[in-house]
């Protein structure tokens, strides 16, 4: 399992399977056939359905075109056997003679891969690969999660993870002072400065509620509109673990150092997701993006609060497996109705999650590791209409952009 960092990708939305790792494997091409005298983008799949909504062209366009013409053509129908986010670059010569064809796959997260190469796979920092057996050595070591990230990861992480959260709450900012409509053609307009001025009118119990909804949504809405954002595990997730963790230190007096210590074991879980599954929409639907966002939050929060590895375990398990099944089908192709929303709702089932796992002793009947694997087989066995294509569940009544 390799570093935490590929779970916590710093960059510009709205999706990190769309837009962050096209543009990096749009560099990618550009690097190895630089001569060329023109390329041709394909795209298919899940990556075609909703990539005008997601901006996959502009944002493949916006890093090709300055150095050589670029066609992008697209293929909603045909879903290539490695992964349904696919691309095909091609290289032309002066005599519009093809030099070069590479198809790679945006597999989630930002994260490329193909037949020959996977990001998932590049360094192994992690000698296990499971909660339960990460879980059992923390116990028998005395060791909180974050101790047994710290004891994998060099010392640079905890940098890394200061400039995560920096950008996280930087996130949080922008969209509580943002108003006006999304860009994409909804006309959505953007809630979360509304939210943050209604919450702040309510008693402690609904305030705080409210305050987390405020949070969730200008991250998320940050993301819709393009804006830079931190992916955790995704960025159709992004607002769920920013929104738990702003909350609780501004409620709570968390200090930083404590909050990059849940950070830490926010990434330890989405990463063993990640390797053990998926966290692409487009291979799992909804559930592998918010799904584990809100395993994630559950986890830091639950740390927040001294749990124990048992109770943290139980927090992550509750956020996932409640969110087992959930499609994803967004409205028109744009990172915004219904995900959006899903975030603020997470966020708030994250601290339910926390919170019940508090009560407990920690001891359940189905494990972490057991949801994430039910996780993957029920992605699997989801109709492709539900996996990022806009064509079935909500986006079923609208017409795509």
């Amino acid at each position: 399992m390799e570093s935490i960092k590929q779970i916590f990708r710093i960059g510009h939305g709205p999706s990190s399977s769309h837009t962050m790792g096209p543009i990096r494997a749009s560099q990618m091409f550009l690097e190895r056939e630089h001569d060329a005298a023109r390329f041709q983008v394909t795209l298919y799949g899940s990556l075609a359905a909703t990539g005008k909504g997601h901006m996959t062209d502009k944002a493949i366009l916006e890093e090709l075109t300055p150095h050589r013409p670029t066609t992008i053509v697209w293929e909603p129908k045909v879903f290539l056997p490695f992964h349904p986010n696919g691309m095909k670059f091609e290289a032309f010569n002066a005599n519009d003679e093809c030099i070069d064809t590479w198809t790679v796959y945006s597999i989630g997260g930002g994260t490329l891969a193909n037949e020959d190469f996977n990001e998932l796979k590049t360094s192994e920092v992690y000698d296990l690969h499971y909660i339960k057996d990460i879980q059992a050595l923390c116990e028998r070591d005395g060791l909180a999660y974050w101790e047994y990230v710290a004891q994998h990861e060099n010392s640079e992480i905890w940098d890394y993870l200061n400039e995560v959260w920096k950008v996280m709450q930087d996130a949080i900012l922008r969209g509580l002072e943002a108003e006006g409509v999304l860009p994409g053609g909804l006309g959505l307009q953007r809630k979360a400065s509304n939210y943050l001025i209604r919450a702040k009118g309510y008693g402690s119990n609904i305030k705080s509620r409210g305050m987390v909804y405020a949070y969730a949504l200008a991250v998320s809405e940050e993301n819709a509109a393009g804006g830079r954002i931190v992916t955790a595990p995704t960025c159709g997730s992004c607002g769920v673990l920013p929104a738990v963790l702003y909350h609780l230190r501004e409620t709570r007096d968390f200090r930083d150092s404590r909050i990059l210590r849940a950070l830490a074991t926010a990434g330890l879980f989405g990463n063993v997701v990640r390797t053990n599954a998926s966290v692409s929409g487009a291979e799992v639907g909804c559930q592998g993006e918010v799904g584990v966002a809100c395993a994630m939050a559950g986890a830091a929060a639950n740390q927040l609060f001294g749990g124990s590895p048992a109770q943290i375990e139980y927090a992550a398990e509750m956020g996932l497996e409640h969110h087992l099944g959930l499609t994803c089908d967004p409205v028109c192709g744009l990172v915004q109705i219904p995900c959006i929303e899903r975030n603020a709702f997470a966020a708030a089932r994250a601290l339910d999650a926390n919170t019940y796992a508090t009560f407990s002793d920690g001891k359940h009947r189905v494990c972490f590791d057991q949801v994430v694997e039910v996780m993957r087989q029920t992605g699997n066995d989801l109709p492709s209409l539900y996996k990022e294509t806009s064509e079935g569940g909500l986006a079923k009544p609208y017409k795509r952009l």
